[in-house]
């Protein structure tokens, strides 16, 4: 297959399928491959106020689950929006602008940018991935809620993903979408009237 067929099929290929993802259950994710993806959110300690012994009990917490989870794959995603691309462009117009004026409020924007950005630097999202390969249909369950039992154990607050914060996490990994109230199932879903 040359460049030129490769294009007109990768054109022809549906979202979901370009990003590999096959379906989305009330638990997991399920991808092309055969894998089901199950996340787990872990909300996050704010370690700057912890003491130094905590802070060890949470590496070591940490350590544990890692030793004893063999297939587990983390992941961090910011929670918010991020404006390196808008703080980007005002600089490049602010180097492009001739009057002063327009320079200073330009500056003014990016400043303000900047003190939002430094506001919500804390708005992480941590996130423990278990990818099921082999696993029965009747032993998922029980698996899972082993994995939700060993991190709470180690002191961690964990919630598995349901339907919609799989959904939520896929807006903000590939859009850093985060203001939306709904995440649609498919392109376009909140157009579509029922009955009418």
């Amino acid at each position: 297959m040359n460049r030129k067929e490769k294009a007109n099929e990768r054109q022809r290929l549906s979202t979901r399928q370009l990003i590999g993802v096959k379906e989305i259950n009330d638990y997991s994710l399920l991808t092309y491959d055969k894998h089901s993806l199950v996340y787990f959110i872990i909300k996050p300690s704010n370690v700057s106020v912890l003491s130094a012994a905590s802070l060890s009990a949470r590496i070591y917490g940490l350590m544990t689950v890692l030793k004893g989870i063999a297939e587990i794959e983390m992941l961090c995603l910011n929670s918010r929006e991020n404006f390196e691309d808008n703080k980007r462009f005002l600089k490049n117009r602010m180097e492009q602008e001739d009057n002063p004026v327009i320079r200073k409020l330009l500056q003014a924007d990016l400043k303000f940018l900047d003190r939002i950005q430094v506001q919500m630097a804390t708005a992480r999202e941590f996130l423990i991935i278990i990818r099921l390969r082999n696993e029965k249909d009747n032993e998922i369950h029980s698996y899972l809620n082993r994995i939700e039992k060993t991190l709470n154990e180690q002191g961690f607050t964990v919630k598995r993903a349901g339907e919609d914060d799989i959904k939520r996490i896929l807006a903000v990994y590939f859009e850093q979408n985060v203001t939306a109230e709904k995440f649609e199932s498919f392109d376009g879903e909140r157009w579509v009237i029922l009955h009418d």
